[in-house]
């Protein structure tokens, strides 16, 4: 695999000294004499891509003619300008294989019927590429879309899918919305999940909160996923449930430091991928901004591939807080475990001092004064310092989270300057 990583490469390097504009002119910046790359070693002579190069230089990574391009998707916008990925008949079949590879190692067959509860338009690329995957497979495809849980429980009841794919937190109010109008989830036809966009495990693997609440409440079988729309690959987990699988012969992926060196496995670093066998816009080390630790040992599954682990943080998301260190993954873990919050925003922002503040808008099972005291006595103990905490009416929340230009529910705002 190795060796057909190094020949993909080389065949990659060319085709953007030919096509690109971007990396043609960052090739002869930095006197790169692409010939000279020949092994996955040599890859630390290439420089690094970052997400402003393609906010900034968006067209300039575009490597076909434009009468080529069949597809037109774009980034969530979460980290600054949504950016825009050009797909081409032959990326639009690669990512078809990327998800049916994906959907295989979610030990998914034909005999399945998937439920997906995510957009196919607003030029989301996991809702087409879901889509495709599943057609490839042979399995069978409910497009219901996102929210509405009344909606998605009198389907699942009347078409009988065995499969869902969904967010997680939306998993949850599928429960509840079950709990309160008397429906067994549990007698249901669905038998798992593929999760998307939130974290379901922590670092060692176990389940996290949502994980934990999602298993406790409904007997299902719940498999991670991580990816983004610039790698148009994704990581998906196998039965074993021990980190999202490398689809090699799709992606080269490094693990960077601070220094952009690379990190050993079981340590946090900084995703950074080279498509393979992309056309239309392929990236060559491309910094996400999404910090994971990884994992090469055989997995018990039989696949030797390399695993990441679930999404630790977003490097531009670190903040720093009264000394100390969070993530807003860690932050959510810690509301999603508390009975006494229902929902909530995590807001940061900058003092008059320029250091992080840290206000969370908190939908509250309650409004009583023992209420306040244990959320506020908890998020102390937990975190070793005191975020400021605000109460909000369900209207508040929705108004927050939900928002015309988003297609993801918001749960951080970084107002940081």
């Amino acid at each position: 695999m190795s060796k057909l990583q190094e020949q993909k490469l080389q065949q990659l390097l060319a085709y953007l000294n030919e096509r690109s504009p971007f990396y043609r002119e960052l090739f002869a910046k930095h006197q790169i004499d692409i010939k000279s790359i020949e092994t996955l070693a040599d890859l630390t002579k290439l420089p690094l891509t970052t997400k402003e190069d393609l906010q900034q230089r968006n067209n300039d990574f575009l490597c076909v003619d434009p009468k080529e391009i069949i597809e037109y998707t774009s980034t969530s916008g979460t980290l600054g300008n949504p950016v825009t990925i050009a797909l081409t008949e032959n990326d639009l079949q690669r990512l078809t294989q990327n998800e049916y590879n994906s959907f295989v190692c979610a030990e998914t067959t034909a005999d399945d019927t998937y439920q997906l509860m995510l957009t196919l338009d607003r030029q989301f690329m996991a809702g087409i590429a879901y889509y495709l995957g599943l057609r490839k497979l042979g399995a069978g495809i409910i497009r219901l879309g996102p929210g509405v849980p009344s909606l998605q429980l009198e389907t699942i009841l009347r078409l009988k899918p065995t499969a869902i794919v969904a967010v997680p937190s939306f998993i949850l109010k599928l429960i509840k919305y079950a709990k309160e109008n008397g429906i067994d989830l549990n007698q249901s036809s669905v038998k798992k999940a593929i999760c998307i966009g939130e974290n379901i495990r922590n670092t060692d693997f176990s389940y996290n909160i949502l994980g934990k609440k999602i298993t406790e409440a409904w007997n299902i079988k719940l498999y991670s996923t991580y990816a983004s729309t610039e790698m148009q690959t994704a990581f998906t987990e196998c039965s074993e449930g021990k980190g999202g699988h490398l689809q090699p012969e799709l992606m080269i992926v490094e693990l960077l430091d601070e220094s952009n060196q690379q990190v050993p496995p079981n340590t946090p670093g900084e995703v950074t991928i080279t498509t393979l066998g992309v056309e239309g816009m392929p990236l060559l080390r491309y910094k996400t901004g999404d910090m994971c630790m990884y994992y090469d040992e055989p997995c018990g599954c039989g696949r030797t591939s390399l695993r990441l682990s679930p999404v630790i943080g977003r490097k531009k998301q670190m903040i720093k807080f009264k000394g100390t260190t969070l993530y807003p993954p860690a932050l959510f873990d810690l509301l999603n475990e508390m009975e006494e919050v229902v929902d909530y925003v995590v807001d940061v922002y900058s003092n008059d001092i320029g250091m992080d503040e840290v206000l969370i808008h908190v939908l509250p099972v309650d409004d009583s004064k023992a209420c306040d005291h244990r959320i506020r006595a908890y998020l102390q103990a937990r975190l070793r310092v005191s975020p400021h905490v605000a109460y909000c009416t369900p209207e508040q929340i929705q108004k927050m989270q939900v928002q015309e230009a988003s297609r993801k529910v918001i749960k951080f705002i970084d107002r940081r300057v």
